[in-house]
């Protein structure tokens, strides 16, 4: 699910993000208790939701195949 107007303030930016200033992929914890990830150069067009559960699930999927 997409959502729109989250707080500017409760973003996160990912760790393997650099500091040059480019494109990068943000989280927030919604105030509903969802995982929302956006994009930090176009937060106009929302950032999609997961419940934890979701998100968990994908973040061990990656790290997983990452280590394969």
């Amino acid at each position: 699910m997409m959502r729109h107007n989250l707080p500017e303030d409760a973003w996160m930016k990912s760790s393997y993000s650099g500091d040059n200033g480019g494109q990068c992929v943000e989280k927030q914890i919604t105030a509903d208790g969802l995982v929302a990830v956006g994009d930090s150069k176009h937060r106009d067009l929302g950032a999609h939701t997961f419940t934890t559960a979701q998100w968990q699930a994908f973040v061990t999927a990656v790290r997983e195949d990452a280590l394969a």
